[in-house]
């Protein structure tokens, strides 16, 4: 590498990790200020609140690295514009493609770092940050789809829950069906449910328990009758945010055995598997379109080109949002939804990139 590269390279990095220093200090204290009054009122111990707000740190980080990155190249790619560095580094005979060089190698090593964050670091902060949320925070937000719970455990088992109460590990209405092929074979039902989570047993109270035989069905009824199944209560019933909580290999275990369960919620955990390869590639995208946009001289100097970062900045956020609900509440394919973004910037970086050549 050239000093040159060396020079932007060292620019590049230095103004990212001064603007995550500079944003994240901000949004822990706007976060402070919304929620001080309840953290009073619950008497939170101050170590969970540290530990909460390095999650949040991390959490917070991680979401809106890639508007850091693109606003922070923006800021000293108009600073050498200005000083008409830019144009002394064309002007001695490197193309644009070339002083685009050290800018690529930038890109490359902050979405690897966001790659590894995604994958290892960030879901621990994000249960970290969520738990802390909903247990002092959102205490009476419902974190888990408990009701009317239907559920595929396997290719020959089903059940139906009316009613899960996470705290007492109580079932209303509960229902088992196992098949062998398109026959069904046993049907248990029981008015109500207790799960033990120390033995993994269950308690069925007014149960009944019918088994399909050829000649004849067997039917078996009590008050009372503790059993086992090859499934927890717990597991069928996550948290919304359990996705964010897992690292990439967790995830995907995660996925497939929801898949086969036929979870309504798949399309919300799809959408955060495909975020963590989409969001490292918007650094490529962004920043291309960040030099595109602030590598030439303007008369309105770097507030203008900070004013055109900051509203292509809100498109991309709007773009992700929109497609990423459109993705989670609808049958709209996640991985279309989740990289329209990247494939709509993509193309207006080629067409900055082409400008800004010319």
């Amino acid at each position: 590498m050239k000093i040159i590269d060396w020079y932007i390279l060292k620019r590049y990095l230095a103004t990212f990790s001064v603007m995550l220093l500079m944003f994240i200090p901000i949004g822990i204290v706007i976060d402070v200020s919304e929620k001080v009054n309840r953290m009073l009122e619950n008497k939170v111990p101050f170590v969970e609140i540290a530990q909460y707000y390095l999650d949040f740190t991390i959490y917070f980080a991680n979401i809106l690295f890639p508007i850091f990155l693109f606003l922070s190249v923006i800021w000293f790619t108009s600073k050498l514009a200005n000083n008409t560095e830019i144009i002394a580094i064309l002007s001695s005979g490197i193309s644009f493609t070339r002083f685009l060089r050290p800018y690529i190698i930038g890109a490359t090593i902050v979405s690897v770092f966001a790659l590894i964050m995604g994958f290892f670091i960030v879901p621990k902060a994000s249960a970290g940050f969520n738990s802390f949320r909903y247990a002092y925070l959102n205490k009476n937000s419902n974190t888990r789809d408990d009701s009317n719970v239907f559920k595929q455990v396997s290719d020959s088992e089903f059940l139906y829950v009316g009613n899960f109460n996470q705290e007492t590990k109580v079932a209303i209405n509960f229902s088992y069906e196992q098949f062998e092929g398109e026959k069904l074979k046993t049907k248990i039902s029981a008015g109500r449910l207790v799960w033990h989570p120390k033995d993994s047993t269950f308690t069925m109270f007014n149960y009944n328990k019918r088994i399909v035989g050829e000649l004849g069905d067997k039917i078996e009824s009590g008050v009372k009758m503790d059993t086992t199944f090859t499934f927890d209560l717990e597991d069928l019933t996550p948290v919304y945010y359990v996705a964010e909580t897992l690292t990439l290999g967790d995830l995907n275990k995660f996925i497939a055995k929801e898949r086969e369960r036929g979870s309504k919620n798949i399309n919300v955990y799809l959408v955060v598997l495909y975020k963590k390869y989409s969001i490292p590639v918007s650094a490529f995208i962004l920043t291309i379109i960040a030099v595109a946009v602030s590598s030439m001289k303007r008369r309105g100097g770097m507030g203008a080109n900070l004013a055109v970062g900051i509203l292509l900045a809100f498109a991309f956020i709007f773009f992700d949002k929109i497609f990423g609900t459109l993705a989670e509440k609808s049958t709209f394919p996640p991985i279309i939804a989740v990289w329209i973004p990247n494939f709509v910037f993509g193309i207006l970086a080629i067409i900055l990139l082409r400008n800004a050549k010319k």
